[in-house]
């Protein structure tokens, strides 16, 4: 018969060292509770990483603006062969409306030849293979023919060339919304982490843009006061050895003189547009990314040139050395060439920057600098 035993009670030491060692995990959580605060990252770290994520969404941004770009040009391009084979269509239909009036003028002066009606099938060129039929047809008739067959295969290869850029087109509009959604992905990780300051830091981080601003605006005030006193002493000292303007740089932003009028009118279609917000993909005329701002002001002085970046890179002479910048040329920053803007003098650049900023002048040297074009 088996015993029945009381269970053995847990020794008063036992019952100690479990008590110590859960009082110890508390302590250990509530002092991680407590040292959480102390890793929030400060103002300077967030702004670190925020400035980070944005020249990562500017990238992407490029790459948006050149799968837009191709949409386009695709979009364009597919419409205009539509319209081709659309009217090739109309034109072989009437082709093959007046052999049929020669068919029935055939038929009621006592039938249709065999020939003529292979040469109304829907195949021509099933028709023209059995060349023995051609010598029971009039030349007038074969020449008709041939140029049926023609139009044809020509509106096959259209249709074909339409077909396959639909493909391509599908596939850039997947792409633009893949790099639509890496730009917004990035913008809102930027926002959450600005949303993770205190009052007092989002407001050290907006002085600081606001700084920067006003340092712009005053510099393009600056600029047109001595572009104004220069253009005052050309006038007053007209005739004069020396008086003709050159193309040095005068050390003010925005002050000196560009390489070609064209050049010089986009500059100051650009101009015109400081303290307009930075937005990722639009060019103008109330917001601007940076290769849009280039381009809408070089549309301004009727010239069209590439919409992104990379692409405005291969539009003329490169100039590799700042000091042989002038004012007008385009610069371009970064290894990958995603940021764009306007040479302007004394080693700044006009440009639309960032996210949460504006059109303005800023030190070139903010910015790795890789080489300048001269359109």
């Amino acid at each position: 018969m088996a015993s029945h035993r009381r269970p053995k009670q847990p020794s008063r030491a036992r019952v100690t060292v479990l008590t110590v060692t859960a009082a110890a995990a508390v302590a250990l959580t509530a002092q991680s509770a407590q040292a959480a605060p102390s890793e929030k990252p400060t103002k300077d770290e967030v702004k670190s990483k925020v400035d980070k994520l944005y020249e990562e969404a500017a990238q992407a941004t490029e790459k948006y603006n050149g799968a837009k770009e191709k949409q386009e040009k695709l979009e364009g391009e597919i419409g205009t062969l539509q319209d081709k084979v659309a009217r090739g269509q109309d034109e072989v239909n009437e082709l093959r409306s007046d052999l049929g009036s020669l068919a029935s003028a055939q038929y009621r002066s006592g039938g249709i030849d065999p020939s003529l009606q292979l040469l109304l099938s829907a195949d021509p060129d099933s028709y023209l293979d059995k060349a023995s039929t051609l010598d029971q047809l009039s030349g007038q008739q074969v020449e008709a023919l041939r140029t049926i067959q023609e139009k044809q295969r020509s509106l096959s290869q259209q249709r074909q060339e339409a077909g396959d850029k639909l493909g391509d087109l599908a596939d850039t509009r997947t792409e633009l919304g893949d790099k639509k959604s890496e730009v917004q992905a990035k913008l809102n990780e930027a926002q959450k982490l600005l949303n993770s300051l205190t009052a007092a830091e989002k407001a050290a981080l907006e002085a600081e843009e606001q700084r920067a601003s006003r340092n712009s605006e005053r510099t393009a005030l600056k600029a047109q006061q001595d572009q104004a006193k220069k253009d005052s002493g050309k006038s007053s000292g007209s005739g004069k050895s020396g008086s003709t303007a050159t193309n040095t740089d005068t050390g003010t932003p925005g002050s000196g003189k560009p390489t070609s009028g064209r050049t010089a009118s986009a500059y100051a279609a650009a101009q015109s547009k400081l303290g307009k917000p930075y937005i990722y993909g639009t060019n103008g005329p109330n917001s601007f990314d940076c290769s849009g701002l280039t381009s809408w002001a070089y549309a301004q002085a009727n010239q069209t040139i590439p919409r992104t970046s990379q692409a405005q890179t291969q539009i003329g002479t490169r100039i590799n050395s700042q000091s042989d910048l002038q004012v007008g040329d385009l610069v371009f920053f970064y290894s990958d060439l995603h940021h764009v803007g306007f040479y302007a003098g004394n080693g700044q650049v006009l440009h639309a920057p960032r996210s949460g900023t504006v059109v303005r002048y800023e030190p070139m040297s903010n910015m790795p600098y890789m080489f300048g074009v001269r359109v």
